[in-house]
């Protein structure tokens, strides 16, 4: 039928999205089980907050059948959520099991309380035997290659494994992912959501895109460039108006509800390997 038409479009449309935040994830070593835990709570917080009766907290059951997961998963997320329990997840990632273990098991540490460089095979306190106790079902093997990719690991000249950090990514990456998440993609979401209200009287927000496929690959350095700097202009240009009006009303404190409002812009290119929804598939 139509709607089961739009609604496969949706969600084809839906995964093309989540592609770049898998890979965003993916590098800072975020896997699946975390992110499913994450979004499980948030259509449960949702679906609670939004569907009460009369300002009351939506009932279990009925949360339940909107979000289509168990009674019993619904009462354990509201009440992670209720004891402010929510970043607490259930099961980090492997990888980051490994190197929390490899920094504080006795067996795993010398003299100083520092992490060995550990044979890859061997029974006792070995890199393998390390993966056996603490990294579920996953091959000693493939957790060596995924923590070499992330540059958690190296060889030692006479073969060990060292190891070379304690989490599973940089700093400053994480930042930028988290800063990301909160400041770009989180105020887009605002403005989509904002957009399918069913509530008419609700205006729509702009959301605007410009995109061109037919730009050749030695132009690109110089069109990111004047991109970029007219951006930042633009960026700038709202600020000062969005300072204009802080002290608007500094000497008139009638009205005294305040609400945050923002514009957001960002620059982007599709590569070859993303899924091409504004350049032609080849």
């Amino acid at each position: 039928s139509m709607q089961d038409s739009i609604h496969q479009r949706i969600l084809n449309s839906l995964l093309v999205a989540l592609r770049p935040l898998a890979r965003a994830l993916l590098r800072v070593g975020i896997g699946y089980r975390e992110f499913a835990e994450i979004s499980k709570a948030a259509f449960v917080d949702v679906a609670t907050a939004d569907y009460g009766i009369r300002g009351r907290p939506t009932n279990i059951s009925r949360v339940a059948v909107m979000t289509g997961l168990t009674r019993k998963e619904v009462r354990r997320l509201r009440n992670k959520s209720e004891s402010g329990d929510q970043t607490e997840i259930s099961r980090p990632m492997p990888m980051a099991v490994i190197l929390h273990r490899w920094f504080t098991e006795q067996e795993f540490l010398d003299a100083d309380g520092k992490p060995r460089e550990l044979d890859f095979d061997g029974e006792q306190g070995s890199f393998s035997d390390l993966v056996r106790q603490y990294g579920g079902d996953i091959p000693p093997g493939a957790m060596r290659t995924e923590l070499k990719r992330i540059e958690a690991i190296e060889d030692n000249d006479d073969g060990k494994l060292r190891v070379l950090k304690r989490n599973v990514s940089g700093r400053e990456i994480n930042q930028r992912l988290a800063d990301g998440l909160e400041f770009v993609v989180y105020p887009a979401l605002l403005a989509l959501a904002n957009n399918t209200s069913l509530d008419t009287a609700e205006e729509t927000w702009v959301m605007r895109t410009a995109a061109t496929s037919r730009v050749r690959d030695s132009d690109v350095p110089r069109l990111r460039r004047i991109s970029s700097d007219r951006l930042a202009e633009f960026v700038e240009s709202i600020d000062d108006l969005f300072a204009a009006y802080e002290t608007l009303h500094d000497d008139d404190p009638t009205e005294s509800s305040e609400k945050a409002v923002g514009v957001g812009v960002y620059y982007f290119e599709e590569s070859r390997s993303d899924s091409g929804m504004f350049s032609k598939s080849s």
